[in-house]
């Protein structure tokens, strides 16, 4: 792809991905880049945008850089604020996502004119010899290029529970703080999902002081584990394990004995996902069926304090964690009873709620999506599902696959989005490195070695 035929580039979402690409860009002195961006606020997203202090990060400070050739940036960047923090250290989300509209706003001054930000809403992208990305204003950016930087999509009503969607007592939108507020102490609020969204939502419920009783339930009751206290010293494995993602589910059986759970999870991050990609369907299926539940509450875990604190929440009768498949839901006076069936048994029970919250994760699946952008570019065949059904395909530069099968040289995506492809791109160490990849491929300085230019 030569420099010249890609001048200006659309993205469109303005959060961790969005906003990374687009300072990349100017970093290796790329193309022009305009930040499409509905929410009030550029530069953060829906992870950073949180207002509790309880949110911390997932991953200590030494590991989130905004960028791979400067690892030690985001720790420089706290010393600078005098921000108490080690490498060690779990701080809050709202911390981070003032470092990314630092980020943003540095690169706007050190570039004037390269990188603008619009504010609204991206409905369509038309194709001809470069882009145009519809605002829902009416507006539109003509671009040679577009790359969808849409970040997690909410998650999905499971199944069974249709009865629930239309009652005011649900919540689809587990970060819209409607979805905690008005509730009394007499009240019961029913969380589906036990990962990471449903414990933002807990500590969310007790920072507002609610008293009332909190439920959380999936298939299998698994809460994400907790960080150790210092970063592990076994050695890692030299290189990538034989077998592929079939044996997965075994080798790291086996490994966890021997160095526990976490080390045998962590020693895979520099190869899930080259395995991932060589895997076949069959071997993705298994993986997602069997292993996946068991993956996600190792490999992203809980910072130390919030463990304590969701452990104290269960031992003190606050929250209980139940695994257990919810197969109906009604609405009834003042609430909505929901119909649970716990694993390995047949009987159903009632519980009747106040609130119903969606915990269950963030979700990809385009045939079942209600973003309006997403919904139109699949309509029109120009995007279409992995083969998974995880988010959107893309081939390994991060190009989207049409659903003739072509792949499209002007319109990429990246961010979680891309996990169909990647697997492992929902965590800032990833997503970084994607970011950095795909901006020095469109400003054609790809072929350049080692991390830096």
């Amino acid at each position: 792809m030569a420099r010249g035929m890609i001048d200006h580039v659309a993205i469109i979402g303005a959060g961790f991905s969005g906003t990374l690409l687009a300072v990349n860009l100017l970093r290796c002195d790329g193309p022009r880049a305009t930040l499409i961006e509905r929410a009030p606020v550029a530069g953060q997203g829906v992870a950073y945008g949180t207002v509790h202090r309880d949110h911390v990060l997932n991953v200590r400070a030494a590991n989130m850089s905004a960028f791979p050739d400067e690892p030690d940036h985001f720790l420089r960047w706290l010393e600078a604020r005098g921000v108490a923090a080690t490498g060690a250290s779990f701080v809050p989300r709202a911390v981070y996502g003032e470092y990314l509209r630092d980020l943003l706003a540095a690169a706007r001054a050190a570039a004037p004119g390269r990188l603008a930000v619009v504010s609204g809403d991206a409905v369509d992208v038309a194709r001809g010899r470069g882009v145009r990305v519809l605002l829902a204003d009416g507006g539109a950016v003509a671009a040679d290029a577009a790359v969808l930087a849409v970040g997690n999509l909410p998650p999905h009503l499971p199944r069974g529970l249709e009865g629930a969607a239309e009652s005011l007592c649900y919540r689809g939108d587990p970060w819209d703080p409607a979805a905690t507020a008005g509730l009394g102490d007499e009240d019961t609020v029913l969380l589906l999902g036990t990962g990471l969204t449903m414990v933002d939502v807990a500590l969310a419920l007790e920072a507002r002081g609610f008293g009332g009783r909190i439920v959380a339930v999936s298939r299998r009751g698994l809460v994400p584990h907790r960080h150790a206290s210092s970063p592990a010293n076994e050695a890692p494995i030299a290189e990538r394990p034989r077998g592929g993602l079939a044996t997965l589910l075994h080798r790291g059986r086996v490994r966890a004995e021997a160095i526990g759970w976490r080390n045998a999870v962590d020693e895979l991050r520099p190869y899930t996902q080259a395995m991932w990609g060589q895997a076949d369907r069959h071997a993705r299926a298994r993986f997602l069926r069997h292993l996946r539940p068991w993956w996600d509450v190792h490999r992203h875990r809980l910072a130390p304090v919030v463990a304590d604190r969701i452990a104290r929440m269960i031992a003190g009768g606050r929250l209980t964690v139940l695994a257990a498949k919810p197969v109906a839901a009604a609405a009834v006076d003042g609430g909505l009873a929901v119909s649970l069936r716990r694993r390995g048994g047949d009987v159903v029970e009632r519980i009747v709620v106040r609130r119903l919250v969606n915990c269950t994760g963030p979700q990809g699946d385009l045939s079942r999506t209600g973003e309006p952008l997403l919904a139109t570019l699949t309509a029109r065949g120009l995007i279409r599902p992995d083969a998974e059904h995880l988010g959107i395909d893309v081939d390994g530069v991060a190009r989207t696959v049409a659903m003739d099968g072509t792949v499209d040289d002007r319109l990429y995506a990246i961010g979680p989005m891309t996990r169909g492809a990647f697997w492992e791109i929902v965590a800032v160490p990833d997503i970084r490195r994607q970011a950095w990849d795909l901006a020095r491929r469109l400003s054609n300085a790809h072929w350049v070695g080692g991390e830096g230019l």
